[in-house]
């Protein structure tokens, strides 16, 4: 696992919650993919309400437009791993907007494995 401090990318991609590639969610391919390419993480926010270039406001509170929420991807690495991801954003963005912003890791914490119970394996 990559440990992130100091200067780092942020790549921030804006899609419809209906957006596919190949059959599958977007979001979904993106993170398979940032996930194999060896990424520091990636999350998928859903949102509530939000309009994109159709101009149509979409939201979670009628259900006649609650088909096709907001959804957001976010990826920070180094800005070297994320320039080298930008290629596979291009291929799988048909629609939607991307962002790439430099940022600054304060904290970068994650778990370990699993601590051992005292007294050994067992």
């Amino acid at each position: 696992m990559t440990t992130l401090h100091g200067p780092a990318r942020r790549l921030t991609i804006y899609l419809g919650e209906s957006d596919t590639w190949q059959h599958k969610p977007t979001y979904t391919e993106i993170v398979h993919r940032a996930h194999a390419a060896g990424m520091a993480g990636a999350s998928v926010l859903r949102g509530i309400e939000g309009f994109g270039t159709s101009q149509r406001i979409h939201t979670s509170r009628l259900l006649s437009l609650s088909e096709d929420l907001p959804v957001v991807v976010v990826i920070v690495d180094t800005p070297e791993k994320v320039d080298a991801f930008l290629p596979v954003i291009d291929e799988l963005v048909t629609e939607g907007l991307v962002t790439v912003d430099d940022v600054s890791v304060r904290v970068h914490r994650f778990r370990g494995p699993a601590a051992t119970p005292s007294g050994g394996d067992r």
